[in-house]
């Protein structure tokens, strides 16, 4: 049996309990020579439709049982893995939110929607497409959220119908490429894919392929910012032109 060292950098991950692709995400883009650690968190319905009241309350969830399991594993950073339930809130909220789980876990500390907008700067971008699928209540909030972190929406898409939380996380790979098509515009300098239970990740290099623009997505934007905090040089199996501003 082949074996690696585990005793290189932990990475502590918050996870929504009816997420079933962000794990699988962070498995693929794992940096090497780091470990990964799950706490599943609740505040919401899962049998309801998530709309913005649903995840503002997800949000405002107290995970301080959470942020006391995940520091058991003795993180040097948590990620808080839901893009929606802190852009509802805005910018502001997303912030506070990252320094409370910092005091709360020990480590330093990435939200999901926080992730989008710092590789949006760091890629440069002021307009862009944007798709999810959220119900078009939490689209109107997410595209306010990123224009309070200077980012001018051009065109905004989603799938046509209120998606359940399993429902997210059950769209194929070929309905996010086709998702991520319907953002793209003239205007739009990137793609963003907002979702940490979509299976964006996978169709990252398609998607650019065929835009000739680079991609974000929620799950890739943390994995990015992560990188950074923690010196992580560029490395193999990272997915689409966001690395190259390591």
């Amino acid at each position: 049996m082949k074996t690696t060292a585990r005793t290189g950098t932990r990475i502590g991950v918050l996870v929504p309990f009816t997420n079933t692709n962000l794990e699988s995400d962070l498995m693929l883009m794992r940096p090497p020579n780091c470990s990964l650690h799950f706490q599943r968190t609740g505040g919401y319905n899962a049998d309801e439709i998530p709309g913005s009241d649903q995840m503002a309350k997800l949000g405002e969830f107290d995970i301080s049982h959470d942020l006391s399991m995940i520091s058991g594993a003795r993180p040097d950073i948590v990620l808080y893995g839901c893009t929606s339930a802190t852009l509802t809130h805005g910018t502001d909220f997303d912030r506070n939110l990252a320094k409370s789980i910092k005091l709360g876990s020990g480590a330093m500390s990435l939200t999901a929607a926080g992730s989008i907008a710092e590789a949006l700067q760091a890629l440069d971008v002021q307009r862009i497409g944007f798709s999810s699928p959220y119900v078009a209540s939490v689209n109107e909030q997410a595209v306010a959220f990123l224009k309070q972190n200077g980012v001018e929406t051009v065109k905004c898409a989603n799938v046509g119908f209120d998606l359940g939380c399993h429902g997210q996380g059950e769209m194929s790979t070929d309905q996010v490429y086709e998702l991520a098509l319907k953002a793209d515009d003239p205007n739009a300098e990137a793609i963003v894919l907002s979702c940490t239970d979509m299976r964006s990740v996978e169709v990252i290099e398609r998607v650019e392929a065929a835009t000739g623009k680079p991609v974000v997505t929620s799950n890739q934007a943390m994995v990015f910012c992560l990188c950074k905090r923690l010196s992580i040089p560029p490395y193999q199996g990272l997915p689409g032109r966001l690395f190259s501003h390591l």
